[in-house]
């Protein structure tokens, strides 16, 4: 297992880049389906899917192709693992949202059953995160964004991401999207599991493992949605 966590030949990367893909679909209809709020790009899915009639998959595919035409003021350049996330991770969670039942569905108390598929998603989404990463083919959209806008501005890293952060969400919540107990969960959580799960799995690029950092590049961001 280490082995395939750490080997740096591009069949393996692309191996770990779409399995990563597929997981964070996943996880995110997991904690959609919890029905106690998502992450604060997700609430703004929600809420775009919801005034455009849209499947939340598709709304999300559009955002991040929204999201890559900021790039090009910003000068940042998509990688391989970019462009396949803008594609797929919409894709993923639509068929996460078909498959999975809505907690509330369960028959089995309420809000046990809405933390179990909140915490599964939590989990589920760290585990992705640092496949993801790990592939080092190119950050995601949203934190390509963020590093770009550090970048261009010269602002510290936490002002930006949670500019754009509180921007979403409220933009979302405005436009129908789903904001509650899960939100401020993910936004708290996520970092710590995205860290200890890239700990965990051996993630490593260029033979050094990966911590947080502000920078962009192949040492990536551990943020709440470090893998898009």
């Amino acid at each position: 297992m280490q082995r395939f966590l750490t080997s740096r030949r591009i069949s393996v990367r692309l191996v770990r880049l779409y399995l990563g893909l597929f997981a964070y679909g996943i996880a995110i209809a997991l904690i959609l389906r919890a029905g106690l709020g998502g992450s604060p790009w997700d609430v703004f899915g929600q809420g775009v899917a919801r005034t455009l009639g849209l499947t939340f998959g598709t709304s999300t595919i559009a955002i991040s192709l929204a999201v890559l035409l900021l790039w090009i003021p910003l000068r940042q350049r998509p990688g391989w693992g970019t462009l396949s996330n803008a594609a797929l991770i919409g894709v993923f969670a639509d068929f996460g949202l078909a498959v999975l039942p809505p907690a509330s569905s369960l028959p089995v108390w309420g809000p046990a059953a809405e933390a179990l598929f909140l915490g599964a998603g939590l989990a589920l989404l760290a585990f992705a995160s640092a496949l993801y990463i790990g592939a080092g083919l190119g950050p995601g959209p949203r934190d390509g964004l963020m590093t770009g806008l550090v970048a261009r501005t010269g602002w510290p890293v936490w002002v930006v991401r949670s500019g754009i952060e509180l921007s979403v969400t409220a933009i979302g919540w405005l436009l129908g999207g789903t904001v509650g107990v899960g939100t401020a969960v993910f936004a708290f959580a996520i970092g710590p599991l995205i860290q200890l799960a890239v700990r965990l799995l051996w993630v490593e690029l260029g033979g050094r493992r990966i911590v947080p950092a502000a920078g962009s590049g192949p040492v990536v961001p551990i943020s709440a949605d470090a893998a898009r």
